[in-house]
């Protein structure tokens, strides 16, 4: 009966081993993929900011103001010319 058990615990313990070889290998590889992941994410959330801070820019009111003088030719009106409305 030993002649049997002998052999198989040994094949049992080397496909153990190996599992446990795979299994941290496969840890390792998901490590890396996560930490890939991760600086691909801080990359987006630095580029949302800048990108934030751009709309802003350009949409302050005297950037607009400087647009409407420059491309459409808009001007402020005199202080006289201009009428209040009150209901």
């Amino acid at each position: 009966m030993s002649r049997l058990l002998t052999p198989a615990l040994l094949l049992l313990v080397v496909a153990t081993a190996e599992a446990v070889v795979l299994a941290r290998h496969q840890g390792r590889k998901q490590f890396v993929a996560l930490q890939a992941l991760e600086k691909a994410r801080d990359a987006m959330q630095e580029e949302w900011g800048q990108l934030q801070l751009e709309q802003a820019t350009w949409g302050t009111h005297a950037r607009i103001e400087e647009m409407a003088r420059d491309r459409i030719g808009m001007i402020q009106p005199a202080p006289q010319s201009i009428i209040m409305m009150v209901p």
